[in-house]
C-alpha cells in the first residue's frame, strides 16, 4: 500500500512572537504535518516579508497566521495564491489600520527604543490573554521572552510593516481554497465581529470562536486549536 505524502505546513507568527507561539502546535501536529515557522523579522513591508517565506517554503503548502501572520498570510496569498493548499487565520484581521491605531503603533516604536521591547508588551498584556490569564505568570513570561528574543530593531521593522499593509477586505472574494477563522471570544485586539467579517468575505470558510480564550489561542487554548487545524488538515484540498 502506498504511503500517504505528508503534508507541508508554514506557521506565520505574530508581532513579537517566536516558534514558542506554536510550541504546542509544533508537537501535536508533528505526526500529521512537516511543520516550518516563518521567519517574519529581517523585512519592514509585508511584501518583502511574504517574498522571503515563499522563498524559503516547499512548492505547495497549508498556511496558518496568527495575528500579524496573518497580514503576512494575506499577502502570500496575493504573491502565490496556486501555492497554498489551504488557509487557516487565527485572531488577525482583513482591516488596514485607521490613523489612530497607526499614531498608537508609532508610540509604541517610540516607547521601545526608550525602555524596550519586554516593557512594551507587557503594557499590552491585558490586550493578548483572557483576564483569567492576565497573572498566569508562566504564559506571560513566555509572552515576555518572545518579545526580548524578537528584539527592538525587528519590532520597528514588523510595525512598519503593520502600518503599511493594504485593506485586504477587497481581496477575501479571490481566496478559494479551504480556509479555517478562529479567534478567541474574548480577543481584545481582533474581536469575533472582524472575523465574522472575514468569513463572510471568503466562500466557503469555515469560523470557529473559541470560548475563555483571548488574543493568543494557540498558547491559552492550545488543545482546542490542535484539534482544529487537524481537522483543517485533512479536509480535501478541494
Amino acid at each position: 500500500m502506498a504511503r500517504t505524502a505528508r503534508k507541508h505546513l508554514i506557521l506565520v507568527p505574530g508581532l513579537l512572537c517566536t516558534a514558542d507561539l506554536y510550541a504546542a502546535q509544533l508537537e501535536g501536529l508533528a505526526a500529521v504535518a512537516d511543520i516550518m515557522v516563518a521567519d517574519h523579522t529581517r523585512h519592514a513591508s509585508m511584501e518583502a516579508i511574504a517574498r522571503s517565506v515563499l522563498a524559503a517554503a516547499p512548492p505547495t503548502f497549508a498556511l496558518a497566521g496568527l495575528s500579524m501572520g496573518g497580514y503576512i498570510a494575506f499577502e502570500m496569498m496575493r504573491q502565490a495564491p496556486q501555492r497554498v493548499t489551504r488557509l487557516a487565520l487565527l485572531d488577525t484581521s482583513a482591516r488596514a489600520d485607521r490613523p489612530e491605531q497607526v499614531k498608537q503603533r508609532h508610540i509604541a516604536i517610540g516607547a521601545a527604543r526608550t525602555v524596550g521591547v519586554r516593557a512594551v508588551q507587557g503594557l499590552l498584556l491585558r490586550m493578548l490573554v483572557h483576564p483569567d490569564r492576565v497573572h498566569d505568570r508562566a504564559l506571560s513570561e513566555r509572552i515576555l521572552m518572545m518579545a526580548d528574543s524578537v528584539g527592538v530593531e525587528a519590532f520597528v521593522r514588523q510595525q512598519t510593516a503593520i502600518i503599511g499593509r493594504p485593506d485586504n477586505r477587497p481581496f477575501l472574494g479571490q481566496i478559494k481554497c479551504p480556509t479555517l477563522i478562529i479567534v478567541g471570544a474574548q480577543d481584545a485586539l481582533t474581536p469575533p465581529k472582524v472575523a465574522e467579517e472575514m468569513a463572510a468575505g471568503i466562500a466557503g470558510s469555515k469560523l470557529e470562536i473559541i470560548p475563555d480564550c483571548g488574543h493568543l489561542p494557540t498558547m491559552e487554548r492550545p488543545e482546542v486549536v490542535n484539534r482544529l487545524l487537524a481537522q483543517w488538515l485533512a479536509q480535501p484540498a478541494g
